[in-house]
């Protein structure tokens, strides 16, 4: 193996990377038609997050790969057909104004 010139990534960016493959793989368990729903939404769902998230967030983006661990838990199971998306804003759970 030669030496790769891409940067090497954090243990949180690993940590993402390894849900959403995680979120695709379930997602090949399910019907076609579920399947696309559930891509859909986890592309949707990754890429709206890395786009407003904070990178040096690093409690909201714990508390988003916790969230997320669980959803991919739930979503391997057999009973389990598809995803639902739920928008939380970052200012409403992290720094709640009185």
């Amino acid at each position: 193996m030669g030496a790769s010139s891409s940067p090497k990534l954090s243990g949180m960016q690993k940590q993402v990377l390894s849900l959403y493959r995680g979120f695709l793989r379930a997602a090949r368990s399910k019907s076609a038609e579920d399947r696309h729903k559930i891509e859909s939404i986890v592309s949707g769902e990754f890429r709206r997050n890395s786009k407003q998230v904070d990178r040096k967030n690093f409690l909201y983006i714990e508390y988003l790969l916790r969230r997320g661990q669980k959803q991919l838990d739930q979503l391997k199971s057999p009973d389990t057909v598809g995803l639902s998306s739920l928008n939380v804003s970052v200012s409403e759970t992290i720094d709640p104004k009185p």
